[in-house]
């Protein structure tokens, strides 16, 4: 069997403290170790934030090592695309290697088409294997697939037949727990599924932004002012559910109250399908913790509903240790703004650019 170099498309875009803890960690270890082989090569292709040059506190290197451990394989480290080649194509089967940052480079910030053919020269077979960017246009995602064989990985497979699931043929009832920041990138959401769904649960400056919609003084909240219109439109729905009492300090709601917490348990617990994304309240003070932790208990105590929690801020919010991207009834997903993005019926230009390379290899 011929040698095949994979070039594989992973998300190491971690904020979470542990590393090692972190599911899109886990995810790619897993993925790495499912690749490699005595007769093949991988080599990951990842970012980390959102650097404009090069920035140390950015760079991969720290994840060879640490990927050599979760693995039990060598991951050699390069630090550049220029002379990546050269490296990859002298090294023996069963050679891992880790690029550094792609959006350290220039090509890769600017959508680059040279950029792109230099990164497919690098394999044989490309493999995007990260849900999270996958609602985003780049030599990386997109680029690549024009100049080599490609496909969706499991990650990125996985991801995508749960949220069809829960969307096309929901088990009912169907409930959207959303929370977090910002609305926004979430009203497109609820408004596409809010036809299907029969609770939308709602906490964080979302709810915040619901309630200066129904009228309520929110003060010094974290509330979205430019979107208090479209979630009135939203509010003629009677499937909104907004917090009734709050955790206040200082003139600001920072986390739902009991009865609140009382009545969304409720809901969840009769829930047959269950879609969370952005936590709560300011979960990430212990004093305003407590409608976050409520509201995940409920949710992992229901094991008769197919369950999808995703998002950085909510998977790091859970009461719980996430071992990896299934367990039981749970998929944890890797992406937040991209499964907002798929949920809300939004275009996935890497998906479909993956679907559509692999759709000339098998003709």
């Amino acid at each position: 069997m011929p040698m095949r170099t994979y070039l594989v498309r992973l998300n190491l875009d971690i904020k979470e403290k542990n590393i090692r803890n972190a599911l899109r960690f886990k995810a790619a270890s897993l993925s790495i170790k499912a690749l490699s082989r005595p007769n093949n090569k991988v080599v990951v292709l990842a970012h980390r934030g959102r650097p404009t040059k090069f920035d140390k506190p950015l760079s991969l290197r720290p994840f060879a090592s640490l990927l050599s451990k979760s693995t039990g394989k060598k991951v050699v480290f390069i630090d550049r695309v220029a002379g990546a080649k050269k490296k990859i194509d002298g090294a023996r089967g069963g050679s891992v290697f880790l690029l550094e940052n792609l959006r350290f480079e220039k090509g890769e910030r600017e959508n680059s088409e040279k950029f792109a053919r230099t990164l497919a020269a690098l394999g044989d077979e490309y493999i995007m294997n990260d849900f999270a960017t996958s609602h985003r246009s780049s030599p990386s995602t997109t680029g690549i697939t024009k100049y080599i064989p490609s496909r969706n990985g499991e990650i990125v497979r996985n991801e995508i037949e749960a949220l069809e699931k829960a969307t096309k043929k929901p088990a009912r009832p169907l409930v959207l727990i959303i929370g977090g920041a910002k609305i926004e990138d979430k009203a497109g959401t609820i408004k596409r599924l809010l036809p299907k769904t029969n609770y939308v649960l709602l906490g964080g400056g979302v709810g915040n932004t619901f309630l200066a919609a129904s009228g309520v003084d929110v003060k010094k909240s974290l509330y979205e002012k430019g979107m208090v219109k479209s979630a009135k439109s939203l509010l003629r729905s009677r499937k909104i559910v907004y917090p009734v009492d709050f955790a206040v300090k200082g003139n600001a709601i920072l986390d739902i109250g009991p009865e609140t917490i009382k009545r969304y348990a409720k809901i969840i617990k009769s829930a047959r399908t269950i879609i969370w994304a952005g936590p709560m309240g300011k979960f990430e003070d212990k004093e305003f913790r407590n409608g976050n932790d409520e509201i995940g208990k409920a949710v992992l105590r229901n094991k008769k509903a197919k369950i999808i929690i995703g998002g950085v801020d909510t998977l790091s919010s859970l009461p719980v240790r996430i071992k990896s991207q299934k367990q039981g009834n749970i998929l944890f997903s890797t992406g937040g703004s991209a499964m907002l993005q798929f949920l809300a019926g939004k275009k996935m230009p890497a998906i479909e650019a993956a679907k559509k390379a692999k759709r000339k290899m098998t003709r």
